[in-house]
């Protein structure tokens, strides 16, 4: 088990990769904190943990909020007595909106979200993980962030300062034995991005399978990761395989997108 007796907060925990994270690094042997804006997904994860004999506490979280951060963090070391690790996965994302056609708000609200609540959770646990000697953070970005997609804006951009904040935070917490790292993401196949596809193929009326084999084509190992593979990559950023690894950004996108 590549976590044993590790604790690991995740943030943003949703249908998608992050309910497989969740049920995979508690397969690995980590007690998790499953947190998330929905109290009802949220129980529903921590059950699917239980189900499977792990260990799991579910706290509801906005991360937009100074004080609800601070209170999974409390929470976490009240259940558990450490905190190991924290995967910062919460995000804000609305429909595809082109610059000229949105509000400036909008890329603020992100910015929020998925930026300042990835610091503010850090600034949570940083405490916790000294006291320890260390810890891992990881934060969960994007391709979005390195190449532009039209009405992708927002959302680009805040997962982009999320890289630089990644660099900034391994820079000055190294010393403390906390790395931080950002696993950055493309299509992932899964519920969301199914029924995102389902959409699409709607709108121009084509099948499912005609938009998926689309997409693949052009990733050179020719399909579509699917969520639970790239989950694992966060999997290893948080484990000891990866002790010698702080400031890195791991592309997790079946080589569709290869930055130097």
């Amino acid at each position: 088990m590549l976590l044993k007796d590790r604790v690991v907060i995740i943030t943003g925990v949703g249908p998608g990769m992050g309910r497989k994270l969740a049920l995979l690094t508690a397969a690995e042997g980590a007690k998790v904190a499953v947190s998330a804006r929905s109290e009802g997904f949220v129980r529903e994860v921590v059950g699917e943990i239980e189900a499977a004999g792990g260990t799991a506490i579910g706290v509801p979280t906005d991360v937009a909020e100074d004080a609800q951060c601070d209170h999974l963090s409390a929470a976490t070391l009240e259940a558990f007595g450490r905190i190991d690790g924290l995967v910062n996965s919460a995000y804000r994302h609305r429909d595809f909106i082109a610059f000229e056609d949105g509000e400036v708000a909008e890329w603020q609200a992100n910015m929020n979200v998925t930026l300042f609540g990835a610091l503010r959770m850090a600034r949570a646990v940083i405490p916790a993980m000294k006291r320890q000697g260390g810890g891992s953070i990881v934060n969960v970005g994007t391709k979005s962030a390195t190449k532009a997609v039209v009405g992708h804006g927002d959302y680009g951009t805040a997962k982009a300062a999320m890289g630089a904040a990644t660099r900034q935070l391994a820079t000055e917490l190294g010393k403390y034995g906390i790395r931080v790292n950002v696993a950055r993401m493309g299509w992932m196949w899964g519920a969301p991005v199914e029924g995102a596809l389902a959409r699409r193929a709607a709108a121009r009326g084509i099948t499912l399978d005609q938009i998926k084999a689309e997409v693949a084509a052009n990733i050179p190992l020719g399909r579509i990761p699917t969520d639970e593979e790239c989950a694992r990559s966060v999997i290893f950023l948080l484990s000891d395989y990866a002790a010698v690894v702080t400031g890195a950004a791991l592309d997790v996108n079946g080589g569709e997108f290869m930055p130097l």
